[in-house]
């Protein structure tokens, strides 16, 4: 059995020397340890290693330093009869075990702690700013549902790691998701902590209630994280496959016809010069079908004889091939209109995306453009009638671009290759609809 013996030395006996620790197992086994523990020798007895009975000290500091001097002998003990059977037990191995034991925090790995691995898992994978923002909204809401967990359960050590994740953890932490706006007024400190909104000087606002598409699509971004573990052997972990829970639901694709989007682009908004700037920037993004990502991004040099060239930032990590769409006379127009306008030599003088999609409802209330479309309630999954002005936003241009498109070639891929969409994208099939029309066009085909 090995014994440890404190050690207090030095020249100076007023000064506070560290105390050092020797491990002794037999005449061939000397280990030394030296530790954070601070005593002067001329109070130190070195016979019973504890301070001096009979010196004037204080008793806290006395009882402190006294109990920290046995709690080390004791883990140094603990320590070498764990790993006195290693090949080459030295004092620099010692010491490291005993730093990895009082500082568990410094040798933590990245997969011991699944938020530290989420952000190694974006630092590697360099998504855009949006998809990146996308990934903090799952962080916060994993965080929250930990908390919740554990206040719930009464588990308060409890946490989430790739490891314990699995597909009963899933369909929890999905019911947590479609009740949080009723959580939070049961559990308003878990919001204090972990706020659904960052960066505002408000009060954290209540969350709303989520639709099973927003839930899916962290989920999918979840299933993306555990993928990448899976695949750089953090984890064979594969929660997912074990998961029958809630599906993407969509409703028929509308967007307005060549005549509507023609109505808009000539209507006179001269009364109203704001909108009239939205309008061109909405009908120009209606020409090319990009996001309003790449839009808002596009400067004079994006054009390159006689079309727009660009890669498009959403998928650029994945699929970083550019797109080209060569501009009609109207786009052109639109190009030359703007020319110069923008200081930071934009394009187009843009605004914030949330100015723009207000102001598209506004253009189509004043151009009349107010039609009815079915759409999917995004909260209930419940089909509603609603007027096309006040469901328009930006996104409404990219598939005015897409379906017009495909109502005259039908050919995805082609059609793909002007909007950015990967070959055989599933996306593609929310952007286009085939219509009646479409339908008797094929039919014909085969008399």
């Amino acid at each position: 059995m090995a014994t440890v013996k404190a050690i207090v030395r030095s020249n100076r006996k007023n000064a506070e020397v560290n105390v050092r620790f020797r491990v002794s197992d037999g005449r061939d086994i000397q280990l030394f340890h030296s530790s954070d523990i601070k005593v002067k020798p001329d109070v130190w007895d070195s016979k019973n290693d504890c301070i001096k009975a009979r010196v004037v000290f204080a008793t806290e500091k006395r009882n402190e330093i006294n109990r920290a001097v046995i709690a080390r002998k004791q883990l140094l003990s603990d320590l070498y009869e764990g790993n006195k059977h290693k090949v080459g037990l030295t004092s620099e191995i010692l010491e490291h075990l005993v730093d990895e034991t009082l500082y568990p925090d410094k040798y933590k790995k990245p997969q011991d702690n699944l938020f530290d691995l989420i952000e190694l898992f974006l630092t590697k994978r360099r998504l855009s700013k949006v998809r990146e923002n996308n990934y903090h909204v799952l962080i916060r809401a994993l965080k929250r549902y930990e908390l919740f967990y554990q206040i719930k359960n009464g588990k308060l050590k409890f946490s989430l790691s790739v490891e314990t994740i699995n597909s009963d953890v899933i369909e929890d932490f999905e019911d947590f998701m479609k009740n949080e706006h009723i959580l939070y007024d049961k559990y308003p400190n878990i919001y204090k902590q972990i706020p659904s909104i960052v960066n505002t000087k408000r009060k954290c606002p209540k969350p709303h209630a989520r639709g099973n598409n927003t839930i899916c699509a962290l989920f999918n971004k979840l299933r993306a994280f555990f993928n990448w573990c899976n695949e750089q052997e953090i984890t064979s972990n594969r929660p997912f496959d074990k998961y029958n829970g809630i599906a993407e639901k969509y409703g028929k694709p509308y967007y307005i016809s060549l005549e509507e989007r023609n109505q808009i682009a000539d209507y006179d908004l001269s009364k109203y010069p704001h909108l009239e700037v939205q309008r061109d920037i909405f009908v120009f993004q209606c020409l090319i079908g990009c996001r309003v990502s790449d839009l808002l991004k596009m400067t004079k040099d994006n054009v390159v004889d006689g079309a727009i060239d660009y890669i498009p930032h959403k998928t650029k990590n994945e699929s970083p091939d550019p797109v080209s769409v060569p501009l009609n006379d109207r786009a052109k127009a639109l190009v030359r209109k703007y020319q110069g306008i923008d200081k930071r030599g934009k394009l187009f003088p843009f605004i914030s995306t949330q100015k723009y999609n207000d102001s598209i409802k506004d253009i189509f209330l004043q151009c009349g453009i107010t039609r009815i479309v079915t759409i999917l309630n995004p909260t209930t999954g419940e089909e509603e009638k609603r007027p096309i002005n006040e469901v328009a936003s930006s996104h409404l241009a990219r598939r005015t671009f897409v379906g017009n498109l495909y109502k005259q070639v039908k050919d995805p891929n082609l059609v793909g290759a002007l909007s950015g969409h990967s070959e055989g994208s599933k996306a593609f099939a929310r952007y286009r609809s085939i219509d009646k029309d479409m339908k008797v066009e094929l039919v014909k085909l085969i008399e």
